[in-house]
């Protein structure tokens, strides 16, 4: 991988605890920044929830959509989407993307990004 140059990255299903970038994303050492519209981020995970730190382009909210292509996430949807995954990337914080009702499964999460300039830092847990 080379840091801090813009590259297509296609990610089909990652395996457990490991997450993959698909779209245009230029990736650094701090940060992974979204280059072109319509890139993605999928993490496979088991926890209750799944967290991850954002900051948006600074000019306006950066519009996402979660588990696109997937089952929407109903009623494990976090604090920071509706029931059909919508969201939008409006400060730099923590978002909580997942809060699984019941047990606790194994499950892929996708959130996809509908504007560039995105920029992804960690994903945490609960």
């Amino acid at each position: 991988m080379l840091p801090d140059i813009a590259r297509n990255y296609s990610v089909a299903e990652p395996r457990l605890d490991r997450w993959g970038l698909s779209g245009n994303w230029i990736v650094g050492g701090e940060r992974a920044t979204l280059d072109q519209a319509n890139g993605a981020i999928a993490y496979r995970f088991s926890a209750r929830d799944l967290h991850r730190a954002w900051t948006g382009t600074g000019r306006q909210a950066n519009p996402l959509q979660g588990d696109r292509g997937r089952q929407a996430p109903g009623e494990n949807h976090g604090a920071d989407i509706d029931a059909d995954g919508n969201g939008t990337v409006a400060a730099t914080r923590l978002y909580q993307l997942v809060r699984q009702a019941g047990d606790v499964q194994a499950r892929t999460f996708e959130i996809r990004f509908l504007d560039p300039g995105v920029q992804a830092y960690a994903f945490t847990f609960g």
